[in-house]
């Protein structure tokens, strides 16, 4: 669960910061930049979610999915 929660917390502080910073850099590198850093942040929240779901094979503690290698049977 703590590696789940780890990878969700650190992609979203991604998204978050690519975000916040394409404004910076729309003033000083321009509007290719500024637009890549938004597109780079537009798929971060899906992969955050997808990542965050998803059992932890190496955790036999992690039973919040009903499915994977952790599930009760």
């Amino acid at each position: 669960m703590k590696r789940r929660k780890r990878r969700y917390i650190s992609l979203m502080t991604a998204c978050l910061v690519l975000f916040g910073g394409s404004l910076p850099v729309y003033y000083l590198a321009g509007t290719g930049w500024a637009l890549a850093m938004c597109a780079v942040a537009m798929v971060l929240p899906p992969v955050a979610v997808i990542l965050g779901n998803t059992a932890d094979p190496g955790d036999p503690e992690d039973r919040d999915t009903g499915y994977g290698p952790n599930a009760p049977r």
